[in-house]
């Protein structure tokens, strides 16, 4: 099975809103996911905490847009 099989079609990433949150949003679209709705945005009484829905829909390979 390659890894392109093993791919969860639906992945919800959460964490602060940080470089390292926007790294890995930025990391599933560089593998061909894709933004699903609009991002959340909570406090947990300490911290800025941030969720946003990724979809891969099966494409063969990964969709990049040059920069």
């Amino acid at each position: 099975m390659s890894d392109h099989d093993k791919r969860l079609r639906y992945r919800l990433l959460t964490g602060p809103d940080d470089v390292d949150f926007c790294r890995r949003v930025s990391e599933a679209l560089a593998e061909g996911y894709r933004l699903h709705g609009s991002p959340s945005v909570a406090t947990d009484g300490h911290r800025v905490v941030v969720a946003q829905a990724v979809v891969w829909d099966g494409a063969a390979e990964p969709r990049v847009a040059p920069a």
